[in-house]
């Protein structure tokens, strides 16, 4: 935002297929004090049909978009094989960007932008993982970090959908699916995942031939705890994500469709409910999005971070717990997640607030 212009966040949005689409509105709709300025899609045809109801300019190039004069930051909700070079783009150009999952497709791509922005001395790059924005998770992550259930010993995901794409084989499954509980686990857990196993057992009938769908997925915490994900993602049912801790003086559950965090504990049941229902997880996606651009604004009058969530760190994360899911699909063997601090210097920190930050917040 340069001298004379309003202090209103000028956004570029590359790709806007489904979820770069709700970006925009959610922008445009429910975010204060940023517009969309401009529309970047391998579509033109696409990009006009996003750009031009909210007003924005439709550029052809990501990387115009991201050195336009009339943008300020930028989000990132193109293919994943595209985010590295996108990325590293906004880094070189100094703006915030968030980018949807994944970071990069590889640990090692991860690592190295991990690397790139810990050398500019400030924090750009948030990472799209909304769970964590979610009234419940981050309900469920205050009560672990309290103590008021003990020490976690055992998490228990569920994560099903209704019906995915064809493409959506049993490694995709754990790249695009279960890459939302590897960052879950971290974040309710405050600890990294030191190796991950796969189960693959008897598949569904609407699973096409050589996928394995639903699969038993088990996450080694650091300290010990286990954490299991049963992943199915053609139920043909619905959209069911939960959570359940189980601790050392109790348990608790979330994602029983009603906002709710229930708890067993001392011989008692009980949670507190809502007044209203809203869509899962629409709500954390449109609280990420506000928090993101009330970051980026302070950061770039500030010339300071400009992250409030997830951060490079915890796309690295995600990236080496995947990598390490995919080949225990592939092998069949329990794989360790090998992470390491990609800066190379010993008691570097970067951004590695991400496992037991309560809601994401740097301050």
């Amino acid at each position: 935002m340069s001298e004379g212009q309003s202090d209103e966040l000028r956004v570029a949005v590359l790709g806007v297929g489904k979820m770069g689409s709700f970006h925009v509105d959610s922008l445009t709709r429910r975010t204060r004090g940023a517009r969309v300025s401009v529309v970047s899609d391998c579509s033109d045809e696409q990009a006009h049909r996003v750009a031009d109801p909210v007003g924005a300019r439709v550029v052809a190039e990501p990387a115009e978009a991201v050195t336009a004069d009339d943008v300020d930051a930028v989000v990132i909700a193109s293919p994943g094989t595209a985010h590295e070079s996108q990325i590293l783009a906004c880094l070189e150009a100094g703006k915030p960007v968030l980018c949807e999952k994944p970071l990069t497709t590889e640990a090692a791509t991860a690592a190295a932008v991990y690397r790139r922005e810990t050398a500019l001395g400030r924090r750009l790059v948030q990472v799209g993982f909304m769970r964590r924005f979610d009234h419940e998770y981050a309900a469920l992550q205050q009560m672990i970090a309290g103590g008021e259930l003990g020490a976690p010993l055992m998490l228990h995901c569920t994560h099903r959908n209704p019906a995915v794409p064809e493409f959506f084989d049993s490694e995709y499954m754990i790249r695009d699916s279960v890459v939302h509980e590897a960052d879950s686990a971290r974040f309710l857990l405050g600890e990294e995942i030191a190796a991950v196993s796969v189960v693959r057992g008897r598949p569904t009938a609407a699973a096409p031939a050589g996928v394995s769908d639903p699969m038993l997925v088990l996450f080694e915490a650091a300290s010990g705890a286990l954490v299991t994900i049963e992943i199915f993602v053609r139920t043909g049912i619905a959209y069911e994500v939960r959570t359940e801790v189980v601790a050392e003086h109790g348990s608790a559950i979330i994602g029983l469709d009603q906002n709710v965090v229930a708890k067993r504990v001392g011989g008692t049941w009980g949670g507190t409910i809502t007044p209203d229902f809203v869509a899962r997880f629409g709500q954390a996606y449109d609280d990420q999005m506000q928090r993101w651009a009330d970051a980026a604004r302070r950061g770039i009058a500030t010339g300071g971070d400009a992250v409030d969530g997830p951060g490079t760190w915890d796309g690295y994360a995600a990236a080496a717990i995947c990598e390490a899911g995919v080949a225990a699909v592939v092998k069949g063997e329990r794989i360790e997640t090998g992470m390491e601090d990609p800066s190379g210097a010993s008691g570097a920190t970067g951004d590695r607030s991400g496992a037991s930050g309560a809601t994401g917040d740097d301050s």
